[in-house]
């Protein structure tokens, strides 16, 4: 019962530490009380003790994942389901791996194991075909960038590394304390551990007091629109021509004349548009109309375009089946629409598992037929792009548009700024998962790239919440939830590569090495007495 409690603790507080509710402070001992029962499990010859680590584990895992994700339920309750559970289910194999090798190592080596492990494992879930990084650690502390303004050298694994280092010197102190009896024991441990929670923090306001937009930096007006449509009842039966009106609409009643630079947000104009005939669509109609009559302003929106294919050798693997002989490509693009420039498309290339991409549908289409985790969008494969798209506008200048949940991944949108963009734009559509945490939770996280690229973002999106974010974190200004309006601000243009810009998840990629290096040792060597 005792196990049980423990567990259900650090399940609690790894909630209650998260965006944009909680205080990530609680991060860095949420993982002692579980660590705690699996060590006493390791070392007790009872057997099944594996099996105990495992559904203690889960069950602490299982608290986070429903608090913090349970707002996926508004889009589908078979989604969220299968989320939760498959999530939860991978972290507590993470640590289930850390319960066996651990056994054959001494208690540092199994310290390095576990947090290397760890940010292997979330290194992973930025990749692999089931991709959910939503509570990879270092997300964590999205709500205080005052805190992290050294992301710009670590990324967020800095974060995960930081974390999980606080919560295994708490560790290693607790079970000298209990074997050695001495109070000093905890005095240091605890020192230890302020130490290593204020110094980076410490660093990070030093930057963040120091940080300043170089003076010789250009800056343009931008004007967001947030059409408020509900995707559920109005935006699929809300035509393209509709839509291409209130956009004009919503941009003649707030545009400026300094206004460089109009954004509507992801999939605005809905309807389908065929990709060889977008010149003759509504979505090109309103923004060649605004960008008339406002010859210094750029126009860009999201769109859902299509490209029909009846030559099968033109067939990819994302392509969809329509009918016998003929196919079709789905995509989920951005496009731009600049006075004196070619017109830009942008496909969106990291997708929603379920709705925009099937993962194994070799093995996993015969078992679900078209059940699907539904996180917001259409049911079709989509299809992507390799590269990170950058569109140019206005006298060269330069933004990486960002499509919904590719904010999400960090290396990822290192790769608009490694190809030229000054500034970043999010277009999104949160309103899928209604008023909850969900869209909350997205917005934080734009404050994360904003940091580790230093560029300003702008943030479109349909329902809210609509934003504009400084190369700092800060969110300047902002709309509410559920409300059809405007806002404009100046974004600061950046050319300058940070270190983790350029380099990426450097940290994750020594650890994969680490994390091979120590399993492949254990592996083949006797079990030693384990020591603390």
């Amino acid at each position: 019962m005792r196990n049980f409690l423990y567990a259900t603790i650090s399940g609690i507080t790894l909630a209650l530490a998260w965006p944009t509710y909680g205080f990530p402070l609680l991060l860095f001992f949420a993982f002692v009380p579980l660590l705690y029962v699996e060590f006493n499990i390791r070392n007790n010859p009872q057997k099944k003790g594996g099996w105990k680590v495992f559904f203690l584990t889960y069950w602490g895992f299982l608290i986070w994942n429903i608090i913090t994700t349970s707002w996926i339920y508004y889009s589908t309750a078979v989604g969220m389901v299968f989320a939760i559970v498959v999530n939860t289910l991978l972290i507590t194999l993470v640590v289930i791996i850390y319960h066996h090798v651990a056994k054959k190592i001494n208690f540092l080596a199994g310290v390095v194991f576990l947090i290397t492990l760890w940010i292997s494992f979330e290194y992973f879930h930025l990749d692999w075909d089931f991709s959910w990084p939503w509570l990879n650690l270092g997300n964590g502390f999205s709500e205080y960038p005052q805190w992290i303004q050294w992301y710009e050298y670590t990324g967020t694994f800095g974060g995960t590394l930081w974390v999980l280092a606080g919560n295994l010197i708490l560790l290693r102190t607790l079970l000298l304390f209990k074997q050695e009896k001495e109070k000093s024991i905890l005095y240091r441990g605890i020192l230890q551990v302020v130490l290593l929670i204020c110094i980076p923090i410490g660093i990070s306001y030093y930057i963040w007091n120091n940080y300043e937009v170089e003076e010789d930096s250009k800056n343009l007006e931008v004007l967001i629109l947030q059409p408020n449509i509900d995707p559920y009842n109005e935006k699929y039966n809300t035509n393209d021509e509709r839509i291409g009106l209130l956009l004009k609409q919503l941009t003649e009643e707030n545009i400026s004349t300094k206004t460089r630079l109009v954004i509507a947000p992801e999939t605005v104009f809905a309807d389908g548009t065929d990709r060889s005939n977008f010149e003759n669509s509504p979505a090109y109609k309103y923004g060649l109309e605004i960008i008339d009559k406002y010859p210094n302003t750029a126009f860009m929106a999201g769109i859902s375009f299509y490209d029909l294919i009846r030559n099968e050798e033109e067939i990819k693997p994302q392509t969809n089946f329509l009918r016998p002989g003929l196919w079709f490509n789905d995509y989920n693009s951005a496009y731009i629409l600049a006075p004196g420039y070619q017109d830009q498309i942008y496909d969106k290339s990291k997708l929603v598992v379920g709705v925009e991409t099937f993962p194994f549908q070799s093995v996993l289409k015969p078992l679900l037929g078209d059940i699907m985790l539904d996180l917001g969008g259409t049911v079709a494969m989509k299809t992507t792009q390799p590269d990170r798209g950058v569109f140019d506008f206005a006298e060269d200048d330069t933004t990486g548009p960002i499509i919904c949940y590719e904010s999400v991944y960090g290396e990822f949108v290192n790769g608009y700024v490694n190809n030229g963009a000054q500034f970043l734009t999010i277009i999104t559509n949160d309103a899928w998962w209604e008023n909850t945490q969900g869209h909350k939770q997205h917005l934080s996280y734009a404050r994360l790239r904003a940091i580790e690229n230093r560029r300003d973002i702008a943030r479109s999106a349909n329902t809210g919440i609509s934003a504009i974010i400084n190369q700092k974190g800060e969110v300047l200004k902002k709309t509410k939830y559920e409300e059809q309006t405007a806002i404009k601000g100046d974004i600061y243009l950046n050319d300058k590569i940070t270190f983790y810009t350029k380099h990426g998840d450097y940290i994750a990629r020594v650890s994969n090495f680490m994390t091979l290096f120590i399993f492949l040792f254990a592996v083949f060597r006797r079990r030693k007495p384990l020591f603390v």
